[in-house]
């Protein structure tokens, strides 16, 4: 290589070093992204253009008084309950646009969920499992794991879904939410009727599975466990989001429930009245 040539070979590496360093990174796509969702109705505002980003790899809170709008706005982010404005993207992939691949990277476990009550936990598993394409040995061998994991072997397991009792039914519920191994789970209130050393339980998997790369939307109205498990919150009242953020950033100084009660414009009650209960 003759001199000449090696002093364009520089330029040329050195252009191109330049201009590599002068191009900004690609942006982050959000594991779920929520933009100005709207639903009414009759004259009741459910949701009103909500907006919520969860970080790939983050645990996102999702909390809020009954009524605030939480159910509404997690069914429309999941494709549940088609919005009246507003979009819902899981990994860049529009929930309405592309359903079925938004939600082969979405695991779901919604309010009140509607299960075969006629079928055996594993049975259930198994079934759900061929409708996401996965074989039946491999359906099997998942619902086999998870079942022991989620303590819904043994006796349990000839237990029909019929006859589960409400945490049983989460915990169930949960189960057809991981089984075709997601990217993002989005669970409504997870932990509701779930006994303690089974809450433990779901809770280790839900770290493992953000440990692991994974992103969580929970919602949920118990306050400690939110800053528990949440390293990212979003606070709701009368279909807004009035507050979102960093967990610590969200809550300052005060525990995260003195910040919910301002935000929300609550008041607590309890203080007057009932005396004849202490006579």
């Amino acid at each position: 290589m003759d001199d000449v040539t090696r002093q364009q070979h520089r330029t040329t590496t050195d252009a191109d070093a330049t201009a590599s360093a002068a191009s900004p990174a690609p942006a982050e796509v959000p594991a779920l992204r929520l933009d100005g969702l709207h639903k009414v109705f009759g004259d009741h505002t459910a949701a009103d253009r909500v907006r919520i980003t969860v970080r790939p790899g983050s645990f996102y809170g999702l909390v809020g008084p009954n009524g605030a709008g939480k159910t509404t706005t997690l069914s429309m982010a999941v494709g549940l309950l088609r919005p009246d404005a507003g979009t819902a993207e899981v990994h860049g992939v529009d929930i309405w646009d592309e359903p079925l691949k938004a939600r082969r990277l979405l695991g779901v476990l919604p309010d009140g969920l509607a299960l075969p009550e006629r079928l055996t936990g594993r049975e259930l598993l198994v079934y759900l499992g061929q409708l996401h394409g996965i074989d039946a040995a491999e359906a099997d061998r998942r619902a086999e794991e998870l079942l022991a994991v989620l303590e819904l072997d043994g006796s349990a397991e000839r237990t029909l879904v019929v006859d589960y009792s409400t945490g049983m039914r989460k915990k169930i519920g949960l189960a057809t939410a991981l089984l075709h191994a997601p990217r993002t789970l989005v669970l409504d209130e997870p932990f509701e009727a779930v006994d303690p050393v089974s809450a433990a339980t779901v809770k280790r998997i839900l770290r493992r599975f953000v440990d692991g790369g994974g992103s969580v939307l929970i919602s949920s109205h118990v306050m400690a466990l939110v800053e528990q498990l949440c390293d990212t919150v979003g606070v709701m009242a009368r279909g807004r989001v009035v507050a979102e953020g960093p967990l610590d950033d969200v809550r300052g100084s005060r525990s995260l429930e003195e910040t919910f009660v301002d935000l929300v414009g609550e008041t607590v009650g309890g203080g007057e009245g009932l005396s004849w209960l202490a006579s």
